[in-house]
């Protein structure tokens, strides 16, 4: 029988249908969440090649939905499920994901057709939504002419089946491993909720990235098998850890087999790790209501010793790569930096690195650098006695706090980063009074800074000055500024870097505006240098921008920056990384 339908506009549909889908996968992951919503066991979604007229066909086995549940429900727009029928499905009691009734148009963004076709109490309903009608209705949604038709069904079987035919060639077919990739972490641990693309279950090597696979026949439990796969992406993952599978059941929450303790861990590390451990034998150690394991179970302790070092083996081994990634930037200053360390000490300063570089895994450049730098500069000037004794003697809160925490982030390591941060917030302090007194002059900052070039930015961490190029300012500026001119000499300093560029900075006192003036002058003496080098990059430095200075003005080669500027970025740096340690602190 065929007849009629129409849309039942909610008021807020203008501001809700103006949002769309990031990808045509997302807009099909929104059909797999309608599924879920519905209590299906299953869901087959069948994806055709590109450039085909083969529709997208999402089959599942949920409740369906009458005819009647149809035209009141599902053609109501912007009807949130959860204000008719509550948070929870009713066979599963899973917390409902459909929030704002406009998941129905989800298939719409990839195909020109919708065919719904849902069962439930013996009788079929079908339903045709065509994107072009929408399009042309515009806000008179409740107008179109929907054709809806039912029959009826011999079995008791229920659930939905979405077509979508004419798919829009415009965009690129939904790709089926990105749709896997999606969904698996999505679905991937989800009790009763299997989900197949073109023929293949999720699975956890869908994650983009390195999988490890054991298996070990364990007596008394029996077989146990350990899947993981730790992501090649730059984000945590969504429901990272460790999973138990007991009898196809998820049990409790997922853990880290308290890897999260391991000093040599970072966090960020593990939060990029997901997998299972599947032990049918440990049936008999999962509490009545399946939503852990016994605290006490002798069987699943067997199964902890036995994955916890394959675990720990593969983050050793996949993140190994990306320390040495990491290293790879900045690996020639590091050498050379090292180089300057006594032959005995040059060992353990790069295995202090590389334990440093674990620790603050995933952090941003910006920060890794600044560490970098901390770590080499403290390897640089002082002896481990002698930064223990500084430690006990000193009055500095901060270092003593740490030298409380010195057990749980590594003896040298923290020592090492402590001394030098404390050192280095005490050169801030030093240089901010500086700037604050107007009779400050250039050559005073100039000769602060200089000895800490850490206080330009992270990115001017591990350059460095010498005579030559000492040199090179001197006659320059004599030759340039003679006579008359000799008291409009410039301070300015020049270094290098371990690639062979050059930085060129240029000092005003505190108290001086920069005006574009300044920044075009500095471009001048920069100029003047080419014929010896390569590239330099210009740096002004004074008591902050003239109101008129413009910033469209700058250029990658050229910044303009105030002392305050420079000292509160430089500061916000070492205080993060007190942050850091004092948390390893109160955890230990």
């Amino acid at each position: 029988m065929s007849r009629n339908a129409h849309f039942q506009v909610d008021p807020r549909l203008a501001k809700i249908l103006g949002e769309n889908y990031r990808s045509s996968e997302q807009a099909l992951k929104e059909l797999v969440d309608n599924a879920f919503d519905a209590d299906a066991d299953d869901v087959l979604i069948t994806l055709p090649d590109p450039l085909t007229d083969f529709p997208i066909i999402i089959h599942d086995n949920g409740s369906g939905m009458t005819e009647n549940e149809v035209r009141d429900e599902y053609l109501k727009i912007a009807s949130d499920r959860r204000t008719r029928k509550g948070d929870r499905t009713n066979k599963y009691a899973r917390l409902v994901k459909g929030r704002k009734g406009i998941g129905k148009f989800a298939g719409l963004m990839t195909a020109d057709i919708m065919i719904v076709e849902t069962t439930a109490r013996s009788k079929t309903t079908r339903l045709t939504i065509r994107r072009e009608d929408l399009l042309l209705a515009e806000k008179d949604l409740e107008r179109i002419d929907l054709l809806i038709e039912t029959f009826e069904t011999p079995d008791k079987q229920t659930g939905t089946t979405i077509t979508l035919a004419k798919l829009n060639q415009n965009l690129a077919f939904p790709d089926p491993d990105k749709l896997r990739r999606l969904l698996v972490l999505e679905y991937g641990r989800q009790t009763n909720f299997s989900i197949s693309v073109n023929g293949e279950l999720l699975k956890i090597e869908d994650i983009p990235g390195e999988t490890f696979i054991s298996e070990e026949e364990i007596e008394g439990i029996g077989k146990v098998a350990f899947r993981f796969t730790i992501s090649d992406g730059i984000r945590p993952l969504k429901h990272s850890g460790i999973a138990i599978r007991v009898g196809g059941k998820i049990i409790g929450k997922p853990t880290y087999l308290d890897l999260e303790h391991d000093e040599h861990i970072s966090p960020k590390m593990l939060k990029k790790i997901y997998g299972e451990i599947e032990a049918d034998g440990l049936a008999d150690d999962v509490t009545a209501d399946w939503g852990a394991i016994i605290e006490n179970s002798k069987a699943f302790e067997i199964v902890r010793n036995w994955s916890t070092p394959i675990l720990r083996e593969g983050i050793e081994k996949n993140f190994a790569r990306e320390i040495t990634l990491s290293k790879a930037r900045l690996q020639l200053q590091i050498e050379r930096e090292l180089a300057k360390l006594p032959e005995h000490r040059r060992e353990a300063a790069s295995l202090a690195l590389d334990r440093v570089l674990k620790k603050f895994y995933g952090e941003s450049q910006d920060r890794i650098d600044s560490v970098i730098s901390v770590v080499i500069e403290a390897f640089e000037r002082d002896e481990y006695w002698v930064i223990i004794q500084n430690i006990e003697q000193s009055d500095h809160q901060d270092v003593e706090a740490f030298a409380d925490a010195l057990k749980t982030f590594g003896l040298m390591d923290m020592a090492s980063i402590a001394q030098q941060s404390a050192r280095r917030l005490k050169v801030l302090d030093e240089l901010d009074d500086l700037i604050r007194k107007s009779q400050t002059l250039e050559q005073t900052i100039h000769k602060v800074i200089e000895k800490n070039l850490w206080v330009l930015g992270a990115e001017y961490t591990l350059i460095s000055s010498n005579k030559i190029l000492a040199n090179v300012i001197e006659d320059y500026t004599q030759e340039k500024f003679k006579g008359d001119r000799a008291n409009k000499r410039p301070d300015l300093f020049l270094c290098s870097s371990w690639s062979g560029n050059h930085l060129l900075v240029e000092f005003k006192r505190p108290s001086h505006p920069i005006t574009r003036d300044d920044a075009t002058q500095a471009e001048k003496y920069r100029d003047d240098l080419l014929d010896k080098f390569n590239r330099i990059d210009v740096i002004v430095v004074g008591g902050r921008k003239h109101e008129l200075y413009s910033y469209h003005n700058e250029r990658d080669d050229l910044k303009v920056v105030s002392y305050a500027d420079l000292i509160s970025k430089a500061r916000g740096q070492l205080e993060w990384l007190f942050k850091q340690l004092m948390a390893e602190r109160q955890a230990a």
